[in-house]
Parts: structure tokens; sequence; C-alpha cells
């Protein structure tokens, strides 16, 4: 479900931003703020997971689950570094205060 959230945040986010360039990022950087305020995951699009991200996104409205599996990796990638800081990340980050 959190990575259902987090594609569908991004694909229409992306539909709507009128820039040329920049989009991605800044569509990732709201990402990330959103995946906070919900209590979610973020999730990191690594460089060589790009052409899957992109894949997902051109695809959306034909196939979700590309660009899902792909914020949902991006999740599991996430975890696996901030358990190298040895922090309990669903506790410590997404803490209400």
């Amino acid at each position: 479900m959190a990575g259902c959230i987090a594609s569908c945040f991004i694909y229409d986010f992306l539909c709507i931003h009128s820039f040329n360039d920049g989009n991605g990022r800044v569509g990732r950087l709201i990402a990330l703020k959103e995946c906070l305020r919900f209590g979610l995951t973020p999730f990191i699009i690594e460089d060589a997971k790009k052409m899957y991200y992109y894949r997902g996104l051109s695809e959306w409205e034909r196939e979700k689950g590309y660009l899902t599996g792909t914020c949902l990796d991006g999740q599991d990638t996430f975890r696996k570094l901030m358990s190298k800081f040895e922090l309990d990340n669903e506790s410590f980050i997404f803490k209400k205060r």
C-alpha cells in the first residue's frame, strides 16, 4: 500500500509540474516530504535503477505495477541504508512530535 501511495503521488506530481527541467528531483524531494509526513518509509531511486523508474512513469496508465515495484524497491534501499546507522528508522525518523 505504501509503495502505491508513493508511486501515485510521484506520477501525479510529474504530470502537473510545469517546468521542463528538474521535475524528477523536485518530485522526489516532495515525495520524500510527503512520505515523512504520512509516516511512510521514503524511497531512494539509485542511478542503476533509474531506467525502471522511467519505465514505470511512462507505462503508468497501462501498468501501475512497474512504478509501484520500483518505489517499493526504493523503500527497501532506504531501510538498508538506515540499518547501517543502527537506527530503528520506523520509530526514530517517523515519530510524531
